[in-house]
């Protein structure tokens, strides 16, 4: 049964990986019309540790931003920035994204 149990949370881990990295090009775009990507890949980079407190504000501040984002798109922001590897997966997104 713990086995099963395992297996279930690393299979769920995973979707979650997935759903967020499926809204990265989205997101890369929204921050390169608005010529952010760099700022935003230097922030995440340079954050370290401290992107779990942006992780929160956006938890606290969701009822906010719902309005213009969805509630998947909330909840995978939040993902990658309470998962420091992810945050710097994104970072290089970004970099790999800009036009050279």
């Amino acid at each position: 049964m713990f086995h099963d149990l395992c297996y279930t949370r690393i299979d769920m881990q995973t979707d979650f990986f997935s759903e967020g990295r499926a809204s990265w090009s989205t997101w890369a775009e929204f921050l390169r019309r608005r010529g952010l990507e760099g700022l935003a890949a230097w922030a995440l980079e340079a954050a370290g540790p401290l992107t779990v407190l942006g992780a929160q504000a956006l938890y606290l501040g969701s009822p906010l931003i719902r309005p213009a984002w969805s509630d998947g798109q909330v909840e995978a922001l939040a993902g990658l920035l309470e998962d420091h590897d992810e945050a710097l997966a994104f970072a290089a997104f970004l970099r790999e994204e800009m036009p050279s």
